[in-house]
């Protein structure tokens, strides 16, 4: 009796806590799964071009130029050392070459072949300082020095447009691996369907085995398409998680489709090609390297010019700590370079030819941008009427099976038509997605022509 009783009594508080290490057990799994990041083409384009390795890597170049600026400017600013010394030293007299008069009938005052002398122990704590007052080639050095971080900091926009190129391509891919997922699978819905119909006919006796063998091997046919197609699928969001540097293992989920097809923003070849002339990254980079490189040739020849500082040093010197004298030296310094056996004149004739060479691919990089946004917006037209065409086939493709799928059931053919209509709709749908990728593919290099790839919707 009293037995029954505890056994009722702890019960309840069994099943709470058994709820309650559910309810963890539940909560820790949902923690445990990662949050759907949910992606338009624009935004993984933006991602990509704020947190890839190419943009991290130029950011990094940037603080290295900057780091450049601030040691040329060193050169600018007083230059302070402290140098304690003590030293012992030991002389052979012979390497003086001369020797002391001594009087006559004395032997020389240092032995002819040579003695030491010491050793010799001295202290000197001295402090030393110096200021450039005029110093044109320090001064060309730090304006180099800021046109390359200007430089730098214009890589960062090539580097982000290339990476949100590469993540927007990588987009298109994936969004069009799923629709030929969504194609493979109503391809084998279709076939599966023709298999039911097939086996039906044969049970009905209106049909023949033939029949069934054909369909069976459409369904195998769709089913290995299908089975690639989704291996295709998984492959391509992997390649779009590493172009966007997201975890391999995050779920994605595409808000954009290849069957969308927005109208490019610019509507004539003149806009276009201003706008990229105006807007490309590259071309403001490669002006900032031409900038960049012209200052540095002013740098070089600023050196040939006559420079002026302060210098001075001050300490306590002697032979003993306990007797140290204060000497000095201070002065002013004119430093001009007559003659450096040409390595100046050297210096400007290798970096003039790097300012021609950066001219050089500067003009032909605005001939490619014009070439690129052509031959981008002329992909858009063919593109677009490659789709109307790939839409006509596949509607044409499913009224023919449509028509071969009613006489299979009515039984006035067998269903070679069918299989024969289907082969012609799985390539219509592929032909159709292919028109499709090819019109979302251009549209993002017309995009990444006219370096907008980060404002793409």
């Amino acid at each position: 009796m009293y037995a029954t009783h505890s056994t009722s009594y702890f019960a309840p508080i069994r099943r709470a806590a058994l709820a309650g290490l559910l309810a963890c057990v539940v909560h820790s799994a949902a923690a445990q799964t990662p949050t759907v990041q949910r992606l338009s083409l624009g935004d993984a384009a933006r991602l990509a071009a704020a947190q890839t390795a190419g943009v991290q890597s130029a950011e990094f170049r940037v603080q290295e130029a900057q780091a450049r600026v601030t040691q040329s400017r060193s050169a600018l600013l007083p230059q302070i050392e402290a140098t304690p010394r003590w030293t012992s030293t030991t002389i052979n007299s012979a390497s003086f070459g001369f020797n002391f008069p001594a009087q006559p009938g004395q032997p020389p005052l240092l032995n002819p072949n040579g003695q030491i002398i010491g050793p010799v122990k001295f202290y000197d704590f001295r402090g030393q300082a110096s200021q450039a007052l005029l110093d044109f080639g320090a001064v060309a050095r730090v304006r180099a020095a800021k046109a390359g971080v200007n430089a730098a900091a214009a890589d960062i926009g090539t580097a982000a447009e290339q990476s949100a190129s590469t993540a927007a391509a990588a987009y298109v891919r994936a969004a069009r691996a799923d629709a030929a997922l969504r194609a493979r699978i109503a391809d084998s819905t279709l076939a599966a369907e023709l298999v039911t119909i097939a086996n039906d006919q044969l049970t009905a006796g209106v049909g023949v085995g033939l029949d069934v063998t054909r369909a069976q091997s459409q369904l195998a046919f769709a089913r290995a398409q299908l089975i690639a197609a989704r291996n295709d699928r998984d492959r391509s969001r992997l390649d779009l998680l590493r172009a966007l540097n997201l975890p391999l293992d995050t779920p994605l989920e595409l808000t954009d489709s290849i069957e969308t097809l927005p109208a490019p923003d610019t509507t004539s070849e003149t806009e276009a090609v201003d706008l990229a002339v105006r807007t490309r990254p590259d071309i403001r980079a490669a002006d900032a390297q031409l900038v960049a490189a012209k200052q540095q040739a002013a740098a070089i020849r600023a050196t040939g010019l006559p420079s002026l500082g302060l210098f001075g040093n001050d300490g306590e010197a002697g032979i003993a700590l306990n007797h140290l004298l204060n000497t000095y030296t201070y002065g002013v310094q004119v430093t001009w370079p007559v003659f450096e056996g040409g390595r100046r004149h050297g210096q400007e004739q290798e970096q003039q030819a790097v300012i021609n060479d950066i001219d050089v691919r500067r003009r032909d990089l605005h001939q490619q941008v014009a070439v690129e946004v052509r031959g981008a917006l002329l992909d858009i037209a063919s593109a677009r009427e490659q789709v109307d065409a790939a839409r006509e086939r596949q509607r044409l493709a499913e009224q023919e099976v449509a028509q071969a799928r009613e006489r299979f059931r009515a039984g006035v053919a067998g269903n070679a038509d069918v299989i024969t209509a289907s082969l012609e709709l799985n390539s219509a749908r592929t032909a159709l997605i292919d028109a499709m990728t090819a019109y979302q593919n251009a549209r993002v290099a017309l995009s990444r022509a006219e370096g907008t790839v980060t404002q793409l919707r």
